[in-house]
């Protein structure tokens, strides 16, 4: 994902940390469900078993995919696999980009049938895993505060250095910027904070990416929980739209108590939108519904997954993902071997959606042949 929000340094991690039902919430084996901060829903059925070594399509729902759409994703960032069967692979995607005008999806298909096998992620109690969602936000900004956009975005400190520890939220929202490079509504940057990185679009209708530049080094504490314990929110009302929503109706004193129960900070660089999508920490553009932040402890970036996932209970929540993903992003509350930040694009229709995914996952890895 991105790193510096719930997510990393990329764009989950900045894009930090991508993923989000909203990462909302640091996830375990029996996760916390992002965005709500309460357990994950009770595991559902898994599918039938596939068997390492097997052809992926043995995978569930396989005859369904949309392969070729799989295919120029997974070829747009395979040059960031550092292991020589991968970049075997990549190589004869790249050759089939120049020699196959146009790629069909008959050929997408043969493509990863034959230079891939399957091996399932498991978890340690083989139950289901966690798939929540992120994207990148975009946001009204101004150049000069107002009554309504009174929160700075602020830059790096001057000498910050990865691990600092510095002042929490609450402290340094409470010091007078001098150095603001716009201003926000609070709960947006609250928001873009989580995410890691957005898109800003001024008065004038000029538009800037703010980008994940530093945080304060405090660990990230989702807000979900205490609001459904407090009574804000209904228990399975916690999505990320309804969080938001909450805190832009209680903008003020209120909303700024509860968003400080999160001490961690995120300062930004604001770069020109150059209309795509951001980075994750591969360093590289992220591809909507192709690309997910994981763990790097157990993936590695360029990896292909199939994940397949139903059974959200989010208001508003869609029945299932099922697909081809590529890892191209981490973040700090994704961890485990079947975690995943699923990046849904730009924008408030990406954001609406993300903030209700908080599905059962399971996940397989496609293995390139040698």
């Amino acid at each position: 994902m991105i790193s510096g929000g719930a997510r990393r340094r990329g764009f989950c991690g900045t894009v930090v940390l991508v993923g989000l039902a909203l990462t909302l919430a640091a996830c375990a084996t029996t996760p916390a469900a992002p965005g709500t901060g309460t357990e994950a829903p009770a595991p559902s059925p898994g599918p039938a078993p596939v068997s390492e070594g097997q052809s992926p399509s043995t995978l569930p729902g396989w005859n369904d995919e949309d392969h070729l759409a799989a295919f120029e994703a997974w070829a747009d960032g395979c040059r960031v696999a550092r292991d020589a069967a991968s970049r075997t692979q990549c190589d004869r995607a790249m050759h089939i980009r120049q020699t196959s005008k146009p790629v069909t999806p008959s050929m997408a298909r043969a493509f990863f049938e034959s230079g891939f096998t399957v091996v399932a992620a498991v978890t340690a109690d083989g139950g289901p895993g966690l798939l929540t969602a992120y994207f990148a936000p975009e946001y009204a900004a101004r150049r000069t505060p107002d009554a309504e956009f009174d929160m700075p975005v602020l830059p790096r400190p001057a000498n910050w250095a990865r691990g600092d520890v510095m002042a929490v939220r609450a402290d340094i929202e409470a010091a007078p910027p001098t150095d603001a490079l716009a201003w926000m509504r609070a709960e947006d940057l609250f928001f873009m904070q989580i995410q890691g990185s957005g898109y800003l679009t001024f008065e004038d209708g000029s538009r800037a990416r703010a980008a994940y530049a530093a945080d304060n080094g405090r660990p990230f504490t989702g807000i979900a929980r205490p609001m459904a314990e407090q009574g804000l929110l209904p228990a399975n009302g916690t999505s990320g739209e309804a969080i938001r929503a909450w805190l832009a109706a209680h903008r003020g004193p209120e909303a700024r108590a509860v968003m400080a129960l999160n001490p961690r900070y995120i300062f930004f660089a604001v770069e020109p939108d150059d209309g795509g999508h951001p980075n994750g920490a591969a360093g590289i553009p992220l591809t909507a519904r192709r690309s997910i932040a994981v763990d790097p402890a157990h993936w590695r970036y360029g990896d292909l997954a199939w994940i397949s996932a139903d059974g959200g209970n989010l208001t508003g929540a869609r029945a299932s993902y099922q697909g081809l993903v590529v890892a191209l992003d981490t973040g700090s509350a994704i961890r485990g071997p079947v975690r995943a930040d699923f990046y849904m694009g730009r924008g408030a229709a990406a954001g609406e959606e993300a903030g209700a995914v908080r599905h059962p996952l399971r996940m397989w890895r496609l293995v390139p042949r040698p």
